[in-house]
């Protein structure tokens, strides 16, 4: 298939772009660098730097899109709501209307477990309310209501994956933002002297050790699912699928798991809580293990830190 990659310069969508590339697909990845890296455009993938409100030429011929290009972080979105609201919906609006133009009628969209907010139930299913509590979350989800009517009215053939937290590395292809608010990278960022310490946002949650929990996937596992969901792409339909482990892992568990792996004492300061930060955010992927037979492989919170550290260190 010919397929466009919008954001295939971070790190979710290189990894993506790289399996798509290896299963023999045509693959264009479109990214403005904003956020994303040219080098981490994988080898045999065309390269467009432009804008999603500018991926027509790139489109022509093209046979699906997976969409990745978005403004991801929170706080920034609650400082710039505009921004978030212009680019995730209304970047989103104008490649669907480029998409309807060239007749591409497949999508797969990186949607996020934000959109539920602070959730009743853990593990969260896709049938939860979706009350999200930031911008970027209300960005998201306002994409994936668009979809379920573009598909509705227009007959696309869509999917949204929702999920939290990507972990890991695929051979080169690693996590690098520039304002990096991942637990994992900032705790190996410890571990290079680039940080003198890290900081647990809270250590009496009702949990296992009094520290949040939550959801990890391995990206190798989560660019897998993205390819089961191009396939699952039906005319007239969005499909929304949530991807997660099922159980999660505690932040002092991260941490001494980064230790053991990275070998360094790393540091831990106890902060306050985080208004808004719930104890315990974990995802169920049981509708997309049931419907397309994706299940996770690498779920060992040891692979995932392992993957990241060799990626990051070149060890």
């Amino acid at each position: 298939m010919r397929l466009l990659v919008t954001g295939g310069a971070g790190y979710v969508g290189s990894v993506v772009a790289a399996q798509l590339v290896e299963a023999g697909h045509e693959v264009t990845v479109l990214d403005d660098l904003s956020t994303g890296h040219e080098d981490a455009v994988p080898d045999g993938a065309r390269f467009v730097r432009a804008s999603i409100t500018e991926a027509g030429d790139a489109l022509d011929g093209a046979d699906a899109v997976l969409h990745f290009a978005a403004k991801s972080l929170v706080g920034e979105s609650v400082e710039k709501p505009g921004l978030y609201w212009a680019h995730n919906l209304g970047g989103t609006l104008a490649l669907l209307e480029a998409m309807r133009e060239r007749d591409v009628r497949k999508i797969v969209f990186s949607s996020t477990a934000a959109t539920y907010g602070e959730p009743e139930r853990s593990p969260i299913v896709e049938s939860a309310p979706t009350r999200p509590t930031n911008p970027y979350g209300a960005s998201k989800l306002a994409v994936d209501t668009t979809l379920t009517a573009f598909a509705a009215l227009r007959g696309l053939g869509a999917v949204s994956l929702r999920y939290f937290n990507v972990a890991g590395a695929y051979g080169r292809f690693r996590e690098r933002h520039a304002i990096e608010t991942h637990l994992i990278p900032n705790v190996l960022k410890v571990a290079t002297g680039e940080r003198e310490s890290i900081t647990v946002f809270g250590d009496d949650y009702p949990t296992a050790d009094g520290t949040g929990v939550r959801d990890y996937v391995h990206v190798r596992d989560l660019a897998r699912a993205h390819l089961l969901a191009l396939d699952a792409c039906a005319e007239g339909e969005h499909k929304i699928y949530n991807l997660g482990s099922g159980t999660g892992f505690t932040v002092n568990e991260v941490i001494e798991v980064c230790r053991e792996v990275t070998g360094h004492e790393i540091p831990a300061v106890v902060g306050p809580r985080r208004a808004g930060d719930p104890a315990v955010l974990v995802a169920s992927s049981d509708k997309i293990q049931g419907e397309l037979g994706w299940k996770p492989e690498h779920t060992t919170l040891r692979e995932m830190v392992a993957d990241a550290w060799a990626a990051l260190s070149g060890k």
